[in-house]
């Protein structure tokens, strides 16, 4: 069956993935984003209504994937009222362009940050006793800054627009996958890092887009269902309290080579896991099958191929790329 999807974020790092495997798949992409790319048709911004009309309109848009927002990172650059602007008016505009066009379904990218209230961020300073593990009962919802709350809020215009005009939505509550170092930790350099997160709060940037292919062809019949997106745990609820006093033992009884592995790549474990992401249910309801977990990272470091997954300090979103100039 042909299908036009929308794509939100188009030149955005989960962008640049996911158009060519909806492609892949057969569907037509119109991707949308701020700044032009290789696969951005349009060149403009959710807020803008009048614009999302006109590509509906255009294009016979059938379904909408829809992952522009302005992320953690831009709470530095970026002022709370244009966090709402494009983090929720954005997203109401589309639903109701979908609604209006008669979709029946939606896939929305959210973040599992809205998950991480100040409590939760304590942990790892030793205010916790025991590892929070997050999956999609976890709650009271408190996030922690104008991105979490913006994008919870988003969240809820998805349950409101399902039951109202009986879209079928799946919201994917993606976990980290930038390629760029993280903006707060600096201790263990960044693929070490990105390394340790593998076992517990990151998903290849690849397995991302392929959640959000799956869901769209997945959702159809479910209501408004919300997923976490992450990289397999190798832990279980019996490991939270010594994750938080001896991560480093505990990951060493699942894999008992990781310390000669890291000890050989000059990397070291974390001594403190304050939270797991548990992606179970969108493994048991939607069909994902993620392919990078931290086992395929110790299988590189001990045949000593290039690491499995994307590590780019010098990355910086297009939106932040000074504009191209003619000669």
């Amino acid at each position: 069956m042909h299908t036009t999807i929308l794509l939100t974020g188009s030149s955005g790092w989960l962008g640049r993935f996911l158009a060519p495997r909806l492609r892949r798949d057969g569907h037509e992409v119109v991707g949308l984003d701020v700044v032009d790319g290789k696969d951005t048709t349009v060149v403009g911004s959710v807020f803008d209504r009048s614009l999302i009309d006109r590509i509906f309109s255009d294009n016979d848009i059938t379904a909408v994937v829809h992952c522009g927002a302005l992320h953690k990172p831009d709470i530095a650059r970026y002022s709370a009222r244009a966090f709402v602007d494009v983090n929720v008016t954005g997203t109401l505009n589309l639903l109701e362009a979908a609604s209006a066009a008669g979709h029946d379904r939606f896939v929305f990218t959210s973040t599992t940050s809205l998950m991480i209230s100040s409590e939760v961020r304590a942990g790892i300073d030793g205010g916790a006793e025991s590892a929070f593990w997050l999956n999609e009962d976890f709650g009271p919802i408190r996030p922690r800054n104008i991105y979490g709350v913006t994008k919870y809020a988003a969240e809820q215009l998805c349950q409101l627009f399902s039951v109202n005009h009986g879209l079928d939505i799946a919201i994917l509550r993606t976990a980290r996958f930038f390629p760029e170092n993280d903006d707060t930790l600096s201790l263990p350099h960044g693929a070490n890092l990105k390394a340790n997160e593998f076992l517990y709060r990151r998903v290849a940037v690849e397995d991302a887009a392929e959640a959000h292919v799956i869901a769209l062809e997945n959702i159809k019949g479910k209501g408004c269902k919300t997923y976490v997106i992450s990289a397999p745990t190798p832990f279980n609820r019996d490991d939270c309290r010594s994750l938080v006093t001896d991560a480093a033992s505990v990951i060493a009884s699942y894999f008992p080579n990781v310390e000669d592995l890291y000890d050989k790549a000059d990397w070291c474990l974390p001594r403190c896991i304050d939270r797991v992401y548990d992606s179970s249910l969108a493994q048991l309801e939607l069909g994902f099958r993620p392919k990078l977990d931290f086992s395929g990272i110790l299988s590189a470091l001990a045949t000593g191929s290039p690491l499995p997954y994307h590590h780019d300090p010098d990355y910086v979103s297009p939106k932040e790329l000074p504009p191209a100039t003619g000669t």
